[in-house]
């Protein structure tokens, strides 16, 4: 199952969701992208996300408008859709409308195979190799992994420090996948004081000594945090069409 989840209330892009890419709404637009891959539906806080995404042919459920973050919606969703304890749930952010399928089938064939592994708690994300120009973009998420590719910390600052000159630069693909059991468990966890300090909500699951499993990917996808990343967005839009 793939929950999308969307506000319209972004402290930093009012209304987001909805804005125009292509003659389709952005959380539109997300949907159609993977909707090939598995059953899609939007957690959304308000109404009109919620006729916007029905008038597309898009499910959409209306929950909370106090959730904190975007996984406490996707929970909720999980929840009232009544999901099986061990079925896989995608999160991917309502502003990732150039994501590749390629991208989700690699995470869910890694997420499958924890699963079958027995690991109790599955949690897992992507990553690609950045250039040092991007790394210091503080929009644009950094993470290190250990040798088993669990994911050691994510910064907005460029980690690793470059003290040798050899440092190589990962980022963080948003995109998110939890057995639902996982999900709840994540949900109940109290914030930690890292994930409040670089405002990240996947920290919560480091500093509780919970594995991320990161998988590498190739992708040329990026999230719409800004008007300017909009206006990009629209114009690889009109090339590719």
């Amino acid at each position: 199952m793939i929950i999308i989840p969307a506000r319209m209330a972004s402290t930093r892009f009012p209304n987001k969701v909805l804005a125009d890419i292509g003659g389709l709404p952005m959380v539109v637009r997300t949907a159609k992208q993977v909707m090939h891959l598995d059953d899609v539906v939007v957690a959304a806080d308000d109404e009109k996300i919620i006729a916007v995404c029905k008038s597309h042919g898009i499910n959409a459920m209306l929950t909370s408008t106090t959730h904190k973050s975007g996984t406490d919606r996707i929970n909720e969703c999980a929840q009232l859709l009544d999901l099986d304890d061990n079925e896989l749930v995608i999160n991917i952010q309502a502003d990732e409308p150039f994501i590749e399928g390629e991208v989700l089938t690699a995470l869910i064939e890694r997420l499958t195979a924890l699963k079958e592994s027995g690991r109790s708690f599955v949690m897992g994300s992507c990553y690609n190799a950045v250039n040092a120009e991007a790394a210091e973009d503080p929009n644009l998420v950094k993470v290190i992994m250990d040798a088993e590719h669990n994911a050691i910390y994510f910064s907005r600052s460029p980690i690793p420090y470059n003290r040798s000159g050899a440092a190589t630069y990962f980022g963080h693909i948003g995109i998110y996948g939890f057995t639902k059991k996982s999900l709840k468990e994540f949900c109940s966890l109290d914030d930690a004081p890292i994930e409040d300090i670089e405002k990240l909500e996947q920290l919560r699951a480091i500093y509780y000594g919970k594995k991320i499993s990161m998988v590498k990917v190739s992708s040329t996808g990026f999230g719409i945090d800004t008007k300017e990343d909009l206006e990009r967005a629209k114009e690889i839009f009109l090339k590719e069409n």
